[in-house]
């Protein structure tokens, strides 16, 4: 009797472990989709894993500009096999960024100004805009040209370069004797064609005929990147150096066939190993890679940069090409400059200087910038005829959340792309401006 109630005993007890075991194999199909590289068997964890386990592709936030310009769901989460998630690692995903032209949208433009004149920036009154357009006897546009602007016949007040669509902005109040002016002499020039006309100060727009100018029988861009290089830039600048490669295919094959000369400029803050580094403008892609791929962030500290130093090296050391070239400025930062240091010069007389100079600025703000930040960044591309690019995330300002069109940023109406491929886009959209004459063929 006892070994038939042990027996029983026994028979109860796997009968329970039974239904236990086989209540629980629904839920233990699930670490299927774990990363194969955890079991040491990749392709069979792979096949074994239901559809619904694979990582699902990012989708992008409806952007503010047109559906068409959201970015494609990265392609690195499309892939059947499971990925490992290691947040010591960077995610193999691309960067997306918005661009806004501040000259293309003015009045919103003027209303950001407005709704955060708060700010400790280095004001230039940029409310009256007078565009200037130099134009050929055929109506192409003139690259190049120097721009001369008088208060009376005695002082020129203003020098510019136009750009490659033959385009200049001059703001009067942002000269400090703008408002004693009423009539203005402006000579154009390019070689030893020169014109001279008289405009009211009335007037928003106006146009200079040259007749016969010179024309450059080659497209000849310099690229210059302007990179903050302290602590909080590391994923930044892994990103650039992993991406410059495509950029400058791209860029080559492009239309205009440009011929290319590349330049950094890497700066951190006083106190680090250094402040401001500076490389020497060079047409052999390679070399510029390795100068870049020695690149590394670190040193900082607090939040500002020594942005004004290195926008003043930038511009002043480095040899540009004398005429008619497309001259740009990439520059990427996270961070605006120290105001409160007492140096020899600011970004405020430096943007006026690259107008001088023909330089266009284009600020990509990194994950970070505040506030003062995009105004100064967005002072600098509006003057200098560039645009505010920012990096885009798909929830706000949250890097970790991955790709997307969002942004903290005062902006409206912007559209959005990888960040490689808007490098490319800004650059082509310049050189599409160009005369016909000027473009390789």
């Amino acid at each position: 009797m006892q070994r038939q109630q042990t027996s029983l005993r026994v028979y109860v007890l796997l009968l329970i472990v039974a239904i236990l075991f086989s209540g629980c194999a629904a839920p233990m199909a699930a670490p299927a989709s774990v990363p194969a590289a955890a079991s040491g068997n990749s392709e069979s964890a792979a096949a074994e894993a239901p559809a619904a386990a694979a990582p699902a592709a990012e989708s992008a936030r409806p952007a503010s500009g047109p559906a068409s310009s959201a970015p494609a769901a990265p392609s690195s989460h499309r892939g059947p096999t499971p990925v490992p998630y290691d947040n010591r690692q960077p995610r193999n995903e691309p960067v997306t960024a918005g661009v806004v032209d501040d000259n293309e949208q003015w009045n919103d433009y003027l209303d950001y100004r407005a709704r955060h004149n708060y700010l400790w920036v280095n004001e230039r009154d940029i409310s009256e805009r007078i565009t200037i357009q130099v134009w050929d006897e055929s109506n192409e546009p003139v690259h190049d040209a120097t721009v001369e602007i008088y208060g009376d016949q005695q002082q020129v007040i203003f020098t510019g370069r136009t750009d490659a669509g033959g385009r200049l902005f001059f703001h009067p109040r942002a000269m400090d004797y703008g408002q004693q002016v009423h009539t203005y002499f402006v000579t154009a020039s390019k070689g030893y064609v020169a014109q001279r006309q008289q405009f009211s100060r009335q007037e928003s727009r106006w146009t200079i005929t040259l007749i016969d100018p010179p024309a450059a029988g080659q497209t000849q861009l310099d690229l210059l990147f302007l990179v903050d290089a302290t602590g909080s830039m590391s994923d930044e600048i892994d990103k650039l150096t992993n991406s410059i490669g495509e950029i400058a295919r791209q860029i080559d094959s492009l239309p205009e066939r440009p011929s290319v000369r590349y330049n950094l400029v890497s700066y951190r803050d006083r106190g680090d190993q250094y402040v401001v580094k500076a490389d020497e403008f060079t047409s052999h892609l390679n070399l510029f890679q390795k100068q870049l791929s020695r690149l590394r962030a670190d040193g900082g500290g607090d939040y500002p940069e020594a942005l004004n130093e290195a926008l003043h090296t930038a511009l002043h050391n480095s040899e540009w090409t004398g005429e008619d070239a497309v001259r740009l400025v990439i520059l990427v930062a996270d961070a605006p400059p120290h105001l409160d240091y007492q140096e020899g010069f600011a970004y405020d007389t430096d943007m006026m200087d690259a107008v001088r100079m023909g330089v266009k600025i284009f600020p990509v703000g990194a994950s970070g910038l505040d506030e003062q930040g995009e105004y100064i960044f967005r002072q600098m591309a509006q003057f200098t005829g560039g645009k505010f690019v920012f990096l885009t995330y798909e929830e706000g300002g949250d890097p970790a959340s991955g790709p997307g069109t969002e942004t903290t940023h005062d902006v409206d109406n912007y559209s959005v792309d990888t960040l490689d491929r808007l490098v490319v886009r800004l650059v082509r959209e310049e050189l599409a401006k160009l005369p016909q004459g000027s473009r390789q063929q």
